[in-house]
Formats: C-alpha cells, structure tokens, sequence
C-alpha cells in the first residue's frame, strides 16, 4: 500500500512482535486475545506471512493440546501457501524455509502430547529435512536442539533428554 508517494511500512509483524512479548513477560491470557483480536483483523484470506507467523506464536498460548495443534495446522498451511505460490527469493523466502523446522517440530510435538506417535515421527522427520535451512546462530542451534531432544524422547536417532520445545509459564 501506499501513501502520497511512499510506501507505508508493514505494522502486523511489529504488532505480533509486541504480543509476543507479552506472552514471553506470562501474561498469557492476555497475549491470546491480543492474538486473537490480530487473527480476526488479518482474517482466514490475509496475507500468508502474517497467517504463518501469528498462528505460529498463537499456538503457544493455548492451554488445551488439540487446540494448539489447530493454530500449529494454521501456521503450517499459511507457509505451504507462501511456498506453493512460488515466492521470491529474497527476506521473505528465508523467512518462511527458516520457519519450517519449528513449524514441523512444534506438529510433532503436538502430535505427541496427544498420544499420535506416528503422525509425531512424521513431522520429526520432516523437522530435522528442513533444519538444513537453519544458520548456525542462536536459533537454529536451539531448533536443532529440540529437534534432538524429541528424537531421544520417540525413539528417532539423536541424544539427549526431552524437554517441550516450547516455555510453558
């Protein structure tokens, strides 16, 4: 969009960043609905980036497993939206095969509270084929990690004792 000239700057990712935050100072109540207030502003039809990285972050703040599994399926269709329609490469390709691994580690791990332990080793699966797309910061040393951790906990190859993938106040 633009105004009188110049491009008007992208505000939904700043917004989920903020509620992330809160959600990450334990106020969690509140970051969902700050959350879900974002949803039905972006709508079912929004912009697949924003579907992906709000549905993605609103899944940690669910208390029940099925419904965080819903948001993960979200988040998941909206990135295989972003990569069917062939976006180009640039920020928003990194953005989307960096969000891959978590996106199917955060299935599995959904998949395994609810006691589906094929599905689970699926999405694993699918996790450690895309952490090849991870840098060697922060991130993607500890989405490798997790990865890991899982793995131990259903049996896959990897080390290490499992602990949720997610902070859970």
């Amino acid at each position: 969009m633009e105004r009188q000239g110049h491009a008007v700057p992208d505000a939904v990712p700043t917004r989920i960043g903020q509620v992330v935050m809160l959600h990450h100072a334990g106020d969690r109540e509140e970051a969902r609905q700050r959350f879900l207030d974002l949803w039905a502003e972006i709508g079912e039809h929004g912009d697949p980036l924003h579907r992906c990285t709000l549905a993605h972050y609103l899944a940690d703040t669910q208390d029940d497993p099925a419904d965080e599994l819903a948001w993960d399926l979200r988040a998941l269709t909206a990135a295989e939206e972003i990569t069917d329609a062939g976006i180009p490469s640039g920020e928003g390709a990194l953005a989307v095969r960096a969000f891959y691994p978590s996106l199917h580690l955060n299935l599995a791990a959904d998949y395994d509270r609810l006691g589906h332990r094929d599905a689970a080793r699926a999405h694993l699966r699918r996790a450690r084929g895309a952490a090849t797309a991870l840098t060697d910061d922060p991130y993607g040393e500890g989405v490798r990690a997790a990865i890991s951790r899982l793995e131990s906990r259903l049996g896959e190859d990897g080390g290490g004792m499992w602990t949720p993938p997610r902070q859970r106040p």
